[in-house]
């Protein structure tokens, strides 16, 4: 009897640690399980809720402008579209290890997937029909067209988790701006001035309705010139017309600087005697600005950033 007891004793004390090693493996292997769904988030995109990386480290932004947004949220893109040969100047530093893609309809999948990205992001309108290839390669966010760079910027800073990081770019640069425009009323005061591209072959005035004219005119308080008409946000002229538009300031930009085409027009129109008789010019009031670093002036923060400073450096460099 008291053999059959023990034995009894026994077997219980077998089954109890069966049990409390079957309770811990259970235990463990929820727990493996509940660390790995915490590494993901699921975000809303146009193409409905996509499960991505909850701390992505490897991110494609697809677009010329989607890399500045990255870059200003403090996530270096590690692969980018990109339209001028170099990196703008704001962005030599960070980019330097970035991988160029070039520009093209369709983006350059062999390179993405080399790229090894955790998360893509881009905008519907450019990779919608992308889209079957490119989250093939990796979780893809399709984020909506906007029409003004603030609420791009939002989208993106939701699907990172960089809400009060976006919010605060946008005043950081609105603060900027602001005093800017007031160094600005103190420098140039009602002195015109005007927004100039090098095209092939022609010229493009910018008024205060678009990107580059609206940041002069606009956010900068620049003084337009009187005679541009205000139904045209832009206007294309021939070198001949060019003297009727006579501000006391201009900024000249190339629209590429390796383009042979911009570059015979620019060479011919310093050659010009209309040019040389405009009033900027016999001023010395001409400001010469790098497509590069003025290619997405009012489309992203980085570019508007850089953008008051150059004007600025302009101004205050004419007043000495």
């Amino acid at each position: 009897m008291r053999q059959i007891r023990q034995r009894m004793v026994f077997c219980m004390a077998i089954v109890l640690t069966l049990l409390m090693t079957a309770c811990s493996n259970n235990s463990g292997q929820a727990k493996v399980a509940a660390d790995a769904e915490a590494d993901f988030r699921v975000v809303g995109s146009e193409k409905g809720e996509i499960k991505i990386p909850a701390h992505p480290t490897r991110v494609v932004g697809l677009s010329v402008v989607y890399p500045e947004f990255l870059q200003a949220l403090g996530v270096t893109p590690i692969a980018v579209q990109n339209y001028q040969e170099e990196f703008p100047t704001y962005l030599e530093e960070p980019f330097k290890d970035t991988l160029k893609m070039g520009i093209a309809q369709t983006p350059n999948f062999e390179m993405i997937l080399s790229a090894n990205p955790d998360l893509i992001l881009a905008p519907t309108w450019w990779s919608a029909k992308d889209y079957d290839q490119l989250s093939g390669i990796a979780p893809t966010i399709l984020l909506p067209q906007r029409d003004d760079w603030r609420d791009e910027l939002k989208d993106i800073a939701g699907v990172l988790g960089k809400t009060e990081l976006a919010e605060k770019v946008i005043k950081d640069l609105e603060a900027q701006e602001a005093e800017a425009k007031q160094k600005l009323d103190d420098l140039v005061g009602n002195e015109t001035v005007m927004y100039m591209m090098v095209m092939p072959g022609s010229f493009v005035l910018y008024g205060d309705q678009i990107d580059r004219g609206k940041f002069l005119h606009t956010t900068l308080g620049l003084e337009m010139i009187p005679n541009f008409p205000t139904k045209d946000p832009s206007l294309s002229i021939s070198l001949e017309k060019l003297p009727e538009y006579n501000p006391d300031h201009i900024f000249l930009q190339l629209n590429n600087e390796d383009d042979a085409g911009v570059k015979k027009t620019y060479e011919d129109l310093l050659k010009s005697p209309l040019w040389k008789n405009m009033t900027a010019v016999k001023k010395n009031q001409v400001y010469t600005m790098a497509g590069k670093d003025w290619f997405n002036l009012g489309m992203s923060p980085l570019a508007n950033r850089y953008a008051v400073d150059a004007v600025l450096q302009a101004f205050e460099g004419n007043s000495k």
